[in-house]
């Protein structure tokens, strides 16, 4: 059975058919239609949502009476009742499952609230974007039908007074429709496994019985699963257990310091879709072939709001501060960094989320990930964010013909002055200081302020190699094993000073 041959149910096929129209217009729709469903809820009586509905221009209203919010924000004054049992605090009902999310930098737990009418909205997303292969060039059909490997958090839930916690993975998986089980791998066995090195070496024992069209994960997880298949049977390339292996569908970090190393592992071209699927809502998705950006879903279930990254609206440790200008969808302009408000169907108002973005096509609503507003250095005004981090990675991988699928970096004090630290994950053959003049060199060409301050009070770049293993193992004694979790690109406060402990004994510096 082919996916384009499955028959969708009709309220999924209506939503699909619908026209399209501005995405200003999308976005009042998408607010009028939360606020609608929200309104007697106990946040939405306290922030007026009826008065919102009523008025002539229902985007600004809502901005003017609505506050902002962070994860710590909104979990103390609302999101702690609905893990009480609570109903009707944020959304209608009660909340019965709950994504852990645990970000990049802080060692507990967020409980990300999951609702049916999230999921629904994340999986029109999703079948959205299968469509649209069907304007890729050159791509093998019989690919999209034949196996779907996702490597994703276990399915096997956290039981809670009354609510289920996991992985937003885990739990798409496990509330996954009917249409979606015949095409999906591991299958629901391996998919409970909740330790990750069983879970890889699970799938790896079993690859052989798959034949897989694409794969879906975060690029380190995916690479490593490759790499043991390739490696236990003795294979030159992935395409010798998979022929049919066409796609790869990523997200969560940047693929470009992974690309290199995916193509050691490649028997033919691969076609890289990404995507932007975070704990709180399907966010964003590419739609076209050598698209620069992905589009925003603006016209499903999560209301956007963009606030522009810079000392005005953030502090220094990345804080939003107090009264900080916010735009709708249609004020932002193209090349400037934003920050992210998410409006969602499950409750989250306001939300920052922490990710930043550059608009690449307003017209299309198509974004780039540009890093996170905790996760950027700027000790002497260098802004240096994770994007200009991640070209000058991919650029040196391309100059020396070497793959780095993990690195971090740290500002520290250095002579009465300052320098950036780089710890970089190499297992291939490669000089640590001509790695470390070439990346501070595409650095000074990427980013005007770097040069600027290279040149004044930024005084060294120091780089330590290190094998990906460290990388990993770190993650290992931090708990944060798995697909939902990421190496953080920017080290601060006690996990740079647990990260140097760990690497002291085996490090190399240069400068």
């Amino acid at each position: 059975m082919a996916f384009f041959d499955i028959k969708l149910p009709k309220s999924v096929a209506a939503a699909l058919r619908l026209t399209g129209n501005s995405p200003k217009r999308q976005q009042i729709n998408v607010l009028k239609k939360l606020l609608k469903k929200a309104r007697f809820t106990e946040f939405g009586q306290r922030y007026q949502f009826d008065n919102i509905l009523i008025s002539r221009h229902p985007g600004k209203k809502f901005q003017e009476l609505v506050p902002t919010h962070d994860y710590n924000g909104i979990y103390q004054q609302w999101w702690h009742k609905t893990l009480e049992g609570k109903s009707d605090v944020c959304w209608p009902g009660k909340i019965k499952f709950y994504a852990l999310s645990s970000g990049t930098s802080e060692s507990a737990s967020k409980y990300i609230p999951i609702t049916s009418d999230l999921l629904r909205g994340n999986r029109m997303i999703m079948i959205k974007q299968l469509l649209t292969l069907r304007g890729y060039e050159d791509i093998p059909w019989k690919s999209v039908g034949k196996g779907w490997l996702t490597l994703g958090g276990s399915t096997d839930l956290q039981k809670g007074p009354g609510y289920y916690a996991g992985d937003l993975s885990g739990i798409t998986v496990k509330k996954a429709p009917f249409w979606f089980q015949p095409f999906y791998k591991p299958g629901k066995k391996i998919a409970r496994e909740k330790d990750w090195n069983i879970k890889i070496e699970d799938i790896v024992q079993e690859a052989p019985n798959w034949d897989i069209g694409f794969v879906v994960g975060v690029p380190a997880w995916v690479q490593l699963c490759m790499e043991k298949i390739v490696e236990r049977y003795n294979l030159k390339t992935i395409h010798d257990m998979w022929p049919n292996l066409a796609f790869f569908v990523h997200g969560g970090v940047s693929f470009e310091p992974y690309k290199k190393g995916f193509e050691k592992l490649l028997g033919k071209p691969m076609t890289y879709i990404e995507t932007y699927l975070a704990s709180e809502g399907f966010i964003a998705y590419q739609d076209r072939q050598h698209a620069k950006g992905m589009r925003l879903a603006v016209n499903e279930h999560i209301f956007f709001e963009f606030v522009p990254f810079n000392e005005k609206n953030f502090d220094a440790d990345g804080n939003l501060v107090p009264n900080a200008e916010t735009l709708m969808v249609h004020e932002v302009e193209e090349g400037k960094d934003y920050a992210i408000l998410l409006s969602t169907s499950a409750g989250a108002w306001r939300y920052l989320i922490g990710d930043t973005v550059r608009f690449t096509d307003k017209e299309r609503c198509e974004i780039v990930i540009t890093g996170r507003t905790k996760h950027f250095l700027s000790l002497v005004g260098e802004h240096l964010s994770v994007d200009n981090m991640n070209k000058a990675v991919k650029n040196v991988c391309e100059q020396f013909n070497v793959s780095i699928p993990e690195y971090t970096v740290a500002g520290v004090p250095y002579n009465n002055f300052f320098a950036h630290h780089w710890y970089v994950a190499c297992d291939d053959t490669i000089d640590a200081d001509q790695l470390r003049k070439a990346i501070d060199e595409q650095l000074n060409i990427l980013n005007d302020d770097y040069a600027v301050e290279r040149k004044s009070a930024l005084k060294e770049v120091f780089l330590d190699v290190l094998p990906e293993e460290r990388f990993m193992e770190f993650m290992r004694l931090k708990g944060k094993m798995g697909g939902q979790h990421k190496f953080p690109r920017v080290l601060r406060g006690k996990m740079y000073e647990d990260w140097k402990n760990f690497v002291a004994p085996a490090k190399t510096t240069t400068s």
